[in-house]
């Protein structure tokens, strides 16, 4: 028997609960506001991202998901535009002659086993704060202070604390509204998995990844968590109000995706004459 056994049987339940939930609070956010609260480091880094808030006031930008769906879309035509990366998108640099304006990561898993790759990536990065061992803040490295506990929020400020909503494309709704911009769409985010279990269970993938745009995605031995789909919707639909709130709006011009919680619209029809809020 582990010691977290034999503590949790001699304890009763309402105790053990109280001293379990201390722990996950203390584990996954208090000891990194802490930090936070003394770094200098943060401090340098609330200034670069003060650079970012309102940048692109008024203009539209593009949140480019990892799912199958981005094999079917034509990525030249984001020549020109705003696109936030996520998690391992530069797999596709090469593969499709492309590059997104930034990339945005805050995943533990990925960062962990992906850190050296992103480290070397000539463009913007935006990372968790709980990343700071694997990076150095930069004007091209800025931390975010994201977390996947309670309170389930939306924040249009990106120098506070950021709910992931158990999805990176959340924490890219929430810069997209602190840099200003009136109009959001999203491509690639099929909100399909192949892959079945429990949300959020962390698993190693045992061959070719059919999750993702390019098999090796997650391929094999690399360890991921399992999505929350339920829980995404429900961060999309903060995001929605929020965004309609102020006026803005998020569109969905995802090839064959199954979110339904934002207006669809052809992803050709985007570049017709007149369509971009850019120009």
């Amino acid at each position: 028997m582990s010691l977290k056994q034999s503590i949790k049987k001699i304890l009763p339940e309402p105790v053990w609960k109280l001293v379990s939930d201390r722990y996950w609070a203390w584990y996954n956010r208090d000891r990194h506001l802490l930090a936070r609260i003394f770094s200098p480091e943060w401090m340098r880094n609330k200034g670069q991202l003060e650079i970012w808030r309102n940048k692109f006031e008024g203009q539209r930008c593009f949140i480019v998901g990892n799912g199958p769906s981005l094999k079917q879309t034509d990525l030249s035509k984001l020549e020109g535009e705003f696109t936030f990366g996520m998690n391992r998108i530069y797999l596709a640099f090469d593969q499709y002659d492309f590059l997104t304006s930034c990339l945005v990561s805050v995943n533990d898993l990925v960062l962990e086993q992906c850190h050296e790759d992103m480290r070397a990536l000539d463009l913007p990065k935006f990372v968790t704060w709980r990343s700071r061992k694997y990076f150095e803040a930069s004007p091209d490295t800025m931390f975010l202070d994201t977390d996947y506990t309670l309170p389930e929020d939306f924040n249009g400020d990106a120098t506070g604390r950021l709910f992931e909503g158990f999805t990176v494309t959340y924490v890219c709704l929430q810069l997209a509204y602190f840099m200003g911009f009136k109009e959001a769409i999203l491509i690639g985010v099929d909100h399909n998995f192949v892959t079945k279990g429990p949300a959020n269970a962390t698993v190693t993938s045992q061959g070719e990844d059919p999750n993702h745009f390019t098999a090796n995605y997650f391929g094999k031995g690399f360890r991921w968590q399992l999505p929350d789909l339920e829980g995404s919707e429900r961060a999309y639909h903060m995001a929605k109000q929020a965004y309609l709130a102020d006026g803005r709006r998020i569109l969905d011009a995802t090839i064959g995706g199954k979110l339904t919680v934002f207006p669809k619209v052809a992803y050709e029809d985007l570049f017709k004459d007149g369509e971009s809020l850019n120009e």
